[in-house]
């Protein structure tokens, strides 16, 4: 090989389950292809970036795709998505072929999307070969919320026509069906497995045997909990990001801790969050309960729950219940459920050797 092979990875902003799919995958394909050069494309920061992905690479602050617009962690603003897209797909050929001098500006051997389709649609234009994985794509989602509006159709067609482009799309599992791709490849899920640093935890905050610490999470997206108002549990304490800004005398910030955040989560005895991705399959693959907000109207919900269900420990509560902290007795049936095996992420060598192929095939 004469130079090392380069790949450009573009990742979605819409929450951190998106990092949190990607990053194992390109940290086990470094250690397959340790002269990998990585350019990473993304609006996430680069402090959480720097969080997960091992070793050095090259950020491009670039939003890439829309996702959906959200009011909160949990409201999607349809309207206001529908019409941001009615711009992005406005001139469409124009927009792919900017993306397509831009890729061969910085021309890399392969370009790997979750789940932009815009650097897809660029990438082809470009003659550089590409992949897309994700457990969901845009215009599934684009079309539960948003085909009733005037140019819909026209819209989702280029965004199949993009996905469709790609050499394949991944599926880890769980995931949406995506009966629209006939390039969708399955494959196991995959999670970032952390240790569990209980011991180490347990001293640095004064932690009893009988206490318990629950992280809360709503995955990256903007917005917090009214935590100040949680009523005191006895024995329960909560580890809570510092940007929440939380006064509530049983809260944690969990950068205190300086540990990563797979630990952290590998260390608790539940998980609060919304359904994504990250949170449900990371916990399931340290054996950590979750507790979970009812989110009905995410298409990607019910396929994300009942895998839950299946493979680790997981009750729901509905949205007053979690925004009044008043779910104890919800908390307590959760830890009563029998223990359940950490899920293998078969989905992570499943990728990065599918990856390690074509970039040696490529470069």
């Amino acid at each position: 090989m004469d130079k090392p092979p380069h790949l450009l990875v573009s990742i979605t902003a819409h929450g951190f389950g998106h990092v949190a799919q990607t990053a194992p995958v390109i940290n086990a394909l470094r250690r397959l292809l340790p002269d990998l050069q990585l350019t990473l494309r993304s609006a996430v920061p680069l402090s959480h970036l720097q969080s997960r992905f091992d070793g050095p690479f090259e950020y491009l602050r670039d939003a890439g795709d829309i996702g959906m617009l959200m009011s909160s962690a949990m409201d999607v603003r349809a309207d206001a998505s529908a019409q941001a897209y009615l711009t992005l797909h406005h001139e469409w050929g124009v927009k792919v072929g900017n993306e397509a001098r831009m890729l061969r500006e910085i021309a890399p051997d392969f370009v790997f999307s979750n789940v932009g389709y815009l650097a897809l649609a660029g990438a082809h234009l470009a003659g550089i070969p590409a992949a897309a994985m994700c457990s969901l794509n845009w215009a599934d989602i684009y079309r539960h919320y948003c085909a009733g509006i005037s140019g819909a159709h026209h819209v989702l067609e280029e965004m199949l026509h993009a996905y469709g482009h790609a050499q394949a799309f991944l599926q880890p599992a769980p995931g949406m069906p995506m009966a629209d791709l006939s390039n969708r490849l399955a494959i196991g899920p995959v999670a970032a497995v952390g240790q569990c640093r209980r011991d180490v935890i347990d001293r640095q905050l004064g932690l009893g045997r009988d206490e318990r610490l629950v992280l809360v999470s709503l995955g990256g997206v903007s917005g917090r909990l009214p935590m100040e108002h949680w009523p005191r549990l006895p024995g329960v304490r909560w580890l809570v990001a510092a940007n929440w800004h939380v006064s509530h005398p049983d809260a944690v910030v969990l950068e205190s801790l300086e540990l990563p955040f797979a630990d952290l989560l590998a260390s608790c005895d539940a998980l609060i969050c919304k359904p994504g991705y990250g949170s449900f399959v990371e916990a399931a693959c340290s054996a950590v309960p979750v507790l979970y907000v009812k989110r009905e109207d995410w298409p990607e919900t019910p396929f994300l729950t009942a895998w839950l269900q299946q493979h680790g420990r997981a009750r729901a509560i509905d949205r007053h219940q979690l925004e009044s902290g008043r779910f104890g007795d919800a908390l307590q049936a959760l830890w009563a459920q029998p223990a359940t095996t950490p899920v293998v992420p078969s989905g992570i060598d499943e990728a990065a050797d599918w990856l390690a192929g074509r970039l040696l095939a490529w470069s």
